[in-house]
C-alpha cells in the first residue's frame, strides 16, 4: 500500500544491489526449468525437506516449537497432536500443501489470505479473523523493558489497508511499472505494516512470499525453505523490517533495505537449489547428503543440536552417523562427548568449503 504509493509518487531510482540482485535471480530463474526436467527422482527428497523445514522454520521464528522426535510424526502423520503449538505446526504444513498444489491457480485475494491464515494458525481461536483492537508491535527486552517498535494500522482501517494492497499489487503486475520481484517484495512489507491479525502475521507473510513467488515463475521455495533461510537470517530480518517501517505511515520510509533482503534470501535459495541438485546423486541417502551440505555451510564448529535444527527430518541418529563417517574421513575432529560435543571442521576441509561457495 504505501511502499506502492510511494513508487506511484516518485520515479523508483534502483539501488544497485537491487539490480544485481535482479539480475542473480533471473538468470537462476532459466536454469531452474533446466534442474527440474533434469532430475525429477532427485527433487522428491529436497520438496519433503522444504515441507519439514518450513513449517519448523517459520513457526520456530514465532517462538512455536515441538519436540525434535514428534516432527516427522506431525508433519507427514495422522495421529492425534498433543498441543497447540503441534496444531500450529500442522496447520502451517496444510497451508504450505495448498500452495504446493494450487500456487498457479490460486488467486491472491482477501479470500485467499484469511484462509492460509486459518490453516497456519491451526483452525484456533480467531484464526481467519481480522484483528478486532488495535495492536502495535513491541520490543521486549531481557530486563523487563519494552518499546513500540511500530505502530500498525487501527484494527478499523485494516480490510480497507489490506484490499487496496491487492488492487495495487495487481495493477502493479498489470501494469509492469515496476519489476515483479520488486512487487513482490514492497507487497510483503506492507502487509507486515499492516499487520492485518492479532497474531500469525508473520507466517501469512511467509506463505504469501511462496506464493507470489510461484505466481511470478520463481518455484524454488518447492526445494529450498524460504522460512529456514529467514530463521538463519533472523537478526537481519527484524533489522531491515524496522528501518525499513520508519516513515511508512507517510509514505517517506526507505523500502530498500527490506526489498533487498527479501531478494537476498530468494537469491540464497536458488544458490542452494542449484548445489543440491548436483549433490543429491540419488534417492537413497539423500538425507545423509543434506547433512553433509549443512555441515559444509555452517561455521568451523557444529554440535548435534545444531544440526538437529538446520535438518529436522534427519534423526539424531542418522546425523550421528554422518558426523562419524566425515570425522573417519578426516573432514571433523570431535571434542567433548555427548550431545553436547562441539564438532571441528579440519583445516582442509574448511578451505574446500570456501572455495565450493565462491
Amino acid at each position: 500500500m504505501n511502499t506502492f504509493r510511494q513508487f506511484a509518487q516518485h520515479a523508483v531510482s534502483l539501488p544497485a544491489t537491487t539490480g544485481w540482485y535482479l539480475a542473480d535471480l533471473g538468470e537462476a530463474r532459466g536454469k531452474q526449468e533446466l534442474y527440474t526436467h533434469q532430475a525429477p527422482q532427485k527433487l522428491k527428497v529436497l520438496r519433503e525437506h522444504a515441507l519439514i523445514e518450513s513449517a519448523v522454520s517459520s513457526n520456530r521464528i514465532e517462538g512455536v516449537e515441538i519436540e525434535q522426535s514428534r516432527i516427522g510424526t506431525v508433519i507427514f502423520g495422522q495421529s492425534l497432536l498433543r498441543d497447540r503449538d503441534e496444531e500450529e505446526v500442522r496447520g502451517y504444513r496444510d497451508a504450505l500443501r495448498l500452495i504446493h498444489a494450487q500456487g498457479r491457480e490460486l488467486l491472491l485475494d482477501e479470500v485467499t489470505i484469511l484462509r492460509l491464515h486459518t490453516l497456519s494458525r491451526g483452525s484456533l481461536g480467531d484464526a481467519g479473523q481480522y484483528k478486532q483492537r488495535d495492536s502495535d508491535i513491541i520490543q521486549r527486552y531481557p530486563d523487563g523493558s519494552s518499546r513500540v517498535r511500530f505502530k500498525t494500522v487501527p484494527a478499523a482501517a485494516t480490510p480497507h489497508a489490506l484490499n487496496e494492497l491487492l488492487t495495487e499489487w495487481a495493477e502493479c503486475l498489470t501494469a509492469r511499472t515496476i519489476h515483479p520481484l520488486i512487487a513482490l517484495a514492497a507487497f510483503n512489507l506492507d502487509f507486515l505494516c499492516i499487520h492485518p491479525f492479532r497474531d500469525g502475521n508473520g507466517r501469512v507473510s511467509r506463505l504469501l512470499l511462496l506464493l507470489q513467488s510461484y505466481q511470478l515463475g520463481y518455484e524454488v521455495g518447492r526445494y529450498i525453505s524460504l522460512e529456514r533461510l529467514i530463521e538463519q537470517h533472523k537478526e537481519r530480518y527484524y533489522e531491515t523490517l524496522e528501518h525499513s517501517s520508519q516513515g511508512w505511515h507517510e509514505a517517506r520510509h526507505d523500502p530498500w533495505p527490506y526489498i533487498n533482503f527479501v531478494l537476498y534470501i530468494l537469491k540464497l535459495a536458488s544458490q542452494e537449489f542449484e548445489q543440491r541438485v548436483g549433490q543429491t546423486a540419488s534417492p537413497r541417502g539423500s538425507k545423509s547428503e543434506l547433512i553433509t551440505a549443512a555441515i559444509a555451510a555452517s561455521p568451523a564448529s557444529i554440535t548435534l543440536q545444531d544440526l538437529l535444527k538446520a535438518c529436522p527430518g534427519a534423526s539424531p541418529d542418522l546425523i550421528r552417523k554422518t558426523l562419524s563417517k566425515l570425522q573417519r574421513a578426516g573432514e571433523l575432529e570431535c571434542q567433548g562427548r555427548g550431545p553436547g560435543a562441539i564438532w571441528k571442521k579440519k583445516e582442509n576441509s574448511q578451505k574446500r568449503g570456501k572455495k565450493s561457495g565462491n
